[in-house]
């Protein structure tokens, strides 16, 4: 029996082509149940191994960003920090500006106040020198102008220091008078 297939200009046999689809199978079943299996077995490894490596760099990413906004809010806070030691530097400086002031004012006050002292003290001497020396002259004065001594008239009845104790109380109420 000859079975002719008219398929066209190339006109198969049937036994190679059956053999061939008998081959065609055999070797479609070994693939589909041994090498594709395998084939998928690698593939799911390594979309595995890649969505791990994924979920790595997601996680890599997500510690980054912390870190990343740890640093800015670290950064932040120490420029505040900088900010508030400024500010209370410039604080302690006014403030030790201001005592300084304060004390060199204070010593300014005292070494006035010295000095009055001293020219008071001075000023006493020097008017009780004066008062010696105005008693002396104006009793040798008076005593030329008489022309007797006058120095022991004078030591006795205190004329002197009568007139000097008169001009002083003249002195202190004038500017009293002139207010």
């Amino acid at each position: 029996m000859n079975f002719a297939i008219d398929v066209g200009p190339l006109k198969p046999e049937p036994a190679p082509l059956v053999l061939g689809f008998v081959l065609f199978f055999i070797v479609f079943a070994v693939m589909a149940k041994v090498i594709l299996p395998r084939i998928n077995k690698v593939l799911v490894e390594r979309e595995k191994a890649t969505e791990g490596r994924f979920e790595e760099a997601e996680e890599t990413r997500a510690e980054a960003a912390r870190v990343h906004a740890e640093y800015q809010a670290l950064l932040a806070e120490a420029r505040h920090e900088a900010a508030r030691l400024r500010q209370e530097s410039v604080e302690q400086g006014t403030a030790i500006i201001a005592e300084l002031r304060a004390e060199g004012q204070r010593q300014r006050e005292e070494i006035i106040s010295a000095g009055h002292a001293v020219i008071d003290a001075e000023r006493a001497v020097a008017e009780a020198e004066l008062r010696e020396q105005v008693g002396a002259l104006a009793t040798e004065l008076a005593g030329k102008i008489v022309g007797e001594s006058m120095a022991d008239y004078a030591r006795e009845s205190g004329i002197v220091d009568r007139f000097l104790e008169e001009l002083r109380t003249a002195e202190a109420a004038a500017p009293e008078a002139r207010d």
